[in-house]
């Protein structure tokens, strides 16, 4: 039996093509697990009127956890036309497969590392800048709950409010409502791991990402809920900032920040941001974690166009293995991998297009093998052949392999942002 089992999902896209480089690293790591195909992405939706069906469920439920090359998503009426012929007219809503994981599984945390490996020309703020986003996975803006037309009961609750009373104006027919709702169970839960994760790792500093002077009530609830459990970190320098200032003091000075803690939407959106100053998307990875369960993910979209032709970098799913790995306990495994990505890296000699060169996905892939494992794999001219490149695609059945500084006085700093 092996020691893991592992829901594999490559999804849509160059998702596909980026897992076909993990599994060539996992295999020559001989990491033990077996990898249990799983369905779900666009063509599942365009056919079947879900993207996440119910056996891909039934598969996570039965797995340890999931890796997860992309996603494609559109807006429900682009959604709608795609639909083969007998299924529209349904009564179907196209939801985000990847934003259903995360709340049926409760995978409340997303974490996001951005950190600068030396000599990737695409770094935009020197090879020093190391940071780690806390976004909360459930709530907020990304929560789901929204309306379009606004149903009568919705808009007459929302009338307890006097400022809803001057949108009925518009008519109901003509309103569109996305909720930001936010829980205190849930900022606390986001808060505290990111300290504790500061004091486990030693970082200099946890920021929050908020804008409470507009959104009083949901902001003002995150920041209170912040400052009350920074007061269990007297250690660690808690600094508050808001949305629109930290987009620009990250551009100017992202050595300064450290740990970073946001709603959904606003971690979603920093979390980009910080990923364009180390080397953009295609180093960019994260993990949705919950209290039993995980996915993996590299941040990047499926990129339809360069499907198939493994062309993008895939050091965003090999840093999305080594978070896999240290969720897992597998510490040695995580070391060997990140250390390998980072050398990769810094000798340039392989590598894809965005970063100036021309090798493809999956030789990419091989040379980070070849450094975690401290073993050759098959030399780089039958690397790069058409033919080298189909056998190494990853079967569909079931497959098994065996075998900073010092900390400082606690301080808040406050970033003013324009309302």
């Amino acid at each position: 039996m092996p020691k893991y089992t592992i829901a594999w999902m490559p999804g849509d896209g160059v998702g596909k093509d980026v897992m076909d480089a993990a599994r060539i690293v996992l295999d020559a790591m001989k990491f033990d697990a077996e990898y249990i195909p799983a369905d779900i992405g666009w063509e599942f939706w365009c056919n079947e009127g879900d993207p996440l069906p119910q056996r891909t469920v039934d598969i996570l439920r039965k797995t340890k956890c999931a890796l997860f090359g992309a996603i494609t998503s559109k807006p429900n009426d682009e959604a709608q036309e795609e639909l083969v012929p007998r299924l529209q007219g349904k009564g179907l809503v196209y939801r985000s497969p990847i934003v259903r994981l995360r709340q049926m599984f409760n995978l409340h945390t997303n974490l996001r590392p951005c950190k600068a490996y030396p000599g990737n020309p695409l770094n935009y703020r020197g090879d020093d800048v190391d940071l780690v986003v806390f976004r909360e996975n459930t709530e907020g803006m990304y929560g789901g709950v929204e309306f379009h037309p606004l149903p009568q009961s919705v808009f007459d609750a929302l009338c307890a409010n006097p400022n809803m009373r001057k949108f009925g104006e518009k008519g109901l027919s003509n309103l569109a409502l996305s909720t930001r709702i936010m829980s205190r169970q849930g900022c606390e839960s986001i808060c505290r791991q990111a300290f504790e994760y500061a004091k486990k790792n030693k970082r200099r500093n946890v920021t929050l990402i908020e804008k409470p002077n507009v959104l009083r009530e949901t902001g003002g609830l995150m920041t209170r809920v912040f400052r009350q459990v920074a007061k269990d970190y007297p250690n660690i320098p808690a600094w508050e900032a808001n949305i629109d200032a930290i987009c620009m003091w990250l551009l100017k000075k992202p050595q300064e920040y450290d740990v970073m803690i946001a709603e959904n939407m606003f971690g979603d959106i920093v979390s980009d941001l910080a990923a364009g100053l180390v080397g953009g998307l295609g180093y960019a990875a994260s993990a949705n974690l919950g209290d039993k369960y995980a996915v993996f993910e590299p941040t990047h979209g499926s990129a339809p166009k360069y499907a198939g032709q493994y062309k993008v970098n895939p050091m965003a799913m090999l840093l999305t293995c080594v978070l896999m790995f240290e969720w897992l306990g597998e510490k040695d495994a995580a070391k060997k991998l990140e250390a390998a990505v980072a050398r990769v890296t810094t000798e340039r000699k392989i590598g894809t297009y965005d970063v100036g060169l021309s090798n493809s996905t999956l030789e990419v892939g091989e040379e980070v093998a070849r450094y975690a494992t401290g073993n050759s794999l098959r030399s780089r001219s039958t690397a790069s052949s058409p033919s080298a490149k189909r056998t190494t695609r990853v079967p569909t059945s079931k497959v098994k392999i065996k075998s900073k500084p010092a900390k400082k006085s606690a301080s808040r700093k406050v970033v003013a942002g324009r309302r």
